[in-house]
């Protein structure tokens, strides 16, 4: 079988063409539904345990707003990823997990994680390095 394609060691990456109106690839799509800085975090977090209550999900995703994660929450369970049950007693009881198209997209985001422990050294290194550059040019002006 012969194809237009050159031969490499490299791996193949699949071709990602689309498949529904208003996105241009399936990566496209995913994107947008992780959008933001905590919303894989979030669903990281859920992934390891099952149902979590607010506050541990408050106290895993350091540094995030109260307003910014309950935002991020609503926009997953909009988006069908994460469920939320009320348990109608008093005090309140909340607690959050993943719906299996939520399952499915933590799933895929396994190997960035271990690219991210991988790498976790270089990356470190190279913000410090980039934040030098902005240390280097607010002296120069």
């Amino acid at each position: 079988m012969t194809t237009d394609r050159p031969e490499t060691d490299e791996p193949q990456v699949g071709t990602c063409t689309p498949t529904l109106p208003g996105f241009t690839c399936g990566l496209d799509a995913t994107l947008r539904v992780i959008a933001g800085k905590w919303k894989p975090l979030i669903l990281y977090f859920l992934a390891q345990g099952g149902p979590t209550r607010y506050g541990e999900l408050r106290r895993a995703v350091r540094d995030v707003s109260d307003k910014m994660l309950i935002q991020q929450l609503k926009e997953l369970e909009a988006d069908q990823l994460v469920k939320r049950t009320d348990y109608k007693e008093v005090p309140p009881r909340v607690d959050y997990a993943l719906t299996p198209l939520g399952q499915s997209l933590a799933q895929a985001l396994v190997p960035l994680c271990q690219w991210g422990t991988e790498n976790m050294e270089d990356v470190t290194r190279v913000y410090a390095e980039r934040a030098s550059w902005g240390a280097r040019t607010s002296r120069a002006t």
